[in-house]
């Protein structure tokens, strides 16, 4: 598994596991992340790519002090079910 990339420039934070490439689109405003959409590739579909996308994605969030506001439903319940991270909902 790599780590996180925070692709600024194209509002999509990034994470690679077996040559395939997760991501979750964003936009940042007002101390918040708006987490718009999150997708793994077919291949890592059931691995837990996206779940671990999200931890170091709600890690990164933390570190920087930000609160997230889900669009996504996966984003959404993720958030909802984790017990590190949902304190960052608004």
């Amino acid at each position: 598994m790599s780590e996180l990339r925070n692709n600024a420039a194209a509002g999509r934070y990034e994470m690679d596991e077996q040559g395939q490439t997760s991501w979750a689109d964003y936009r940042e405003q007002d101390g918040c992340l708006y987490i718009d959409h999150v997708e793994s590739p077919p291949a890592l579909r059931g691995t837990g790519a996206a779940g671990r996308l999200m931890a170091a994605l709600a890690a990164d969030a933390r570190a920087r002090d930000l609160k997230i506001t889900p669009i996504c439903g996966y984003a959404a319940a993720w958030l909802r079910r984790s017990h590190d991270y949902r304190d960052l909902l608004t």
